[in-house]
């Protein structure tokens, strides 16, 4: 399987300032097999020390002496010796936090070996260190699931790839390459992007092989739960898990998880989803300029899960439902389309120093207003809404527009690309004001190219 990050990772192979990386990301995203596939690429010698099958070198990794740890790595089993290709990878970093501080003296020291190092749960790590962390010597790289272009090239479909990949806003789609692309997006919704379950579905195209990989990976993240906090309650934690799947992109509420538990215990809870990254938050922002983080307002926010195909799987959502579901259906009921569209912004964004996602919400006596997304590109405040049918039906947007005036709007539907100019009447400060601004709209499967939006003055405006 081919990943996005191997660009990254060739950047940073070939940087003349590199520094030693570390790899973020849920559980079964696909990290080692990432560094695997690199290695591969690149004709490098892996030297993969595995530090949750040998914890014991926590006393050679505080020592803080290259040369020292260098020699007892190559004192592992089956590990071949440092050469001028190596590629040294620490894996499972968490259960040796000692290896984190001691990045420090590799950059300093042996800054000629590439080091990789990856680990699942690391921000529990991270959170909770007592030692001198390596700042301005690491550099991060954070990773997701699968993206749908990714998941195609996974499938074979290289024509189809290209398609989405390398699509430019003069370009036209033909109506069966689009009609394709929209069934396979259909697959994507129950698939998802971890990566095993693509690997699933692209040897045997069987759903029930998909399900059968999800329901183990489920299990997997219900058996970190003991890991997430001392004194946590594990019944209490599951059921927070199962609301944050089933209630992606609703304002989250303490009481509709449970009136029974204090609010400040279900706010523990749910941080320590999203410090697994099982879960991430997409936070209330004012938009009142950039960043769009500088006016956040971090108690109201809603969620999003890792995924969207473990999101239906743990809703219970079976491939022969998804399947007899009609496109306006998947994007206008429920959250499947917003989960799809928020983890690959995510994707968008993972290099970006302002990566946490932010939507607008108005909230008002008579009219509320909200916006599934608000993201900032090339400079720009771009305004998100994930929707199908009229552009009349988009209150929320003019509302946003009116007050915010973006340079343009973007909808993302079941459509072919399209340019429109908008007008509309909104009430504002208890007065009627007229708005007009461009509408950039897009089939689903060209969220990952929302960076080309920027120049939407390509686009032909539609008639």
């Amino acid at each position: 399987m081919q990943r996005q990050q191997l660009q990254f990772l060739t950047r940073w192979l070939h940087n003349k300032n590199r520094k030693p990386l570390i790899i973020r990301g849920a559980r079964q995203v696909g990290k080692s097999t990432l560094v695997q596939l690199f290695a591969a690429q690149q004709d490098m010698t892996l030297m993969t020390a595995n530090l949750e099958r040998y914890p014991t070198l926590a006393s050679t990794f505080a020592s803080n002496d290259p040369e020292q740890i260098l020699q007892q790595i190559e004192a592992l089993p089956r590990m071949p010796a440092v050469n001028e290709s190596a590629l040294l990878f620490l894996d499972e970093l968490q259960a040796v936090p000692e290896a984190i501080p001691a990045l420090r003296y590799f950059y300093e020291d042996h800054p000629q070996l590439p080091l990789v190092c990856a680990g699942s749960l690391l921000e529990f790590v991270l959170a909770a260190h007592q030692f001198s962390m390596p700042v301005g010597r690491v550099q991060y790289l954070h990773m997701g699931p699968m993206t749908f272009s990714e998941f195609l090239l996974a499938l074979g479909e290289d024509k189809l790839y290209q398609v989405v990949t390398e699509y430019q806003p003069s370009d036209e789609i033909g109506e069966v390459a689009h009609q394709r692309l929209l069934q396979l997006l259909r697959s994507y919704y129950f698939v998802g992007g971890m990566p095993e379950a693509v690997a699933a579905f692209a040897e045997t195209r069987s759903y029930q092989s998909v399900s059968d990989v999800h329901n183990s990976i489920i299990e997997t993240y219900r058996d970190d739960f003991p890991k997430y906090g001392k004194n946590r309650d594990q019944n209490r934690m599951l059921d927070v898990f199962n609301f944050a799947a089933r209630n992606v992109g609703v304002k989250v509420k303490y009481s509709n998880i449970s009136r029974e538990d204090q609010s400040a215990v279900l706010k523990k809870d749910l941080e320590l989803l999203c410090m697994a990254r099982v879960i991430s938050k997409v936070v209330h922002s004012h938009c009142s300029g950039l960043p769009l983080q500088a006016s956040l307002e971090e108690k109201v926010y809603k969620l999003l899960f890792l995924d969207v195909g473990l999101m239906n799987a743990i809703c219970g959502l079976n491939w022969r439902t998804l399947s007899q579901f009609d496109d306006l259906k998947l994007v206008n009921e429920g959250a499947i389309a917003e989960q799809f569209v928020g983890q690959h912004l995510q994707a968008l964004l993972a290099e970006s120093p302002n990566r946490e996602l932010t939507y607008w919400l108005r909230e008002g006596r008579s009219a509320n207003a909200e916006l599934d997304f608000v993201v900032a590109l090339e400079g720009q405040i771009i305004p998100v809404e994930v929707k199908a049918g009229a552009s009349g039906s988009m209150k929320s947007l003019h509302q946003f527009m009116a007050e915010k005036q973006a340079p343009f709007a973007v909808r993302f539907d079941a459509g072919l690309p399209a340019v429109s100019t908008v007008n509309a009447v909104v009430n504002s400060d208890n007065q009627r004001k007229d708005v007009s601004y461009k509408l950039v709209s897009l089939p689903l499967y060209l969220v990952e190219r929302l960076g080309v939006v920027s120049s939407a003055s390509a686009f032909s405006p539609s008639h």
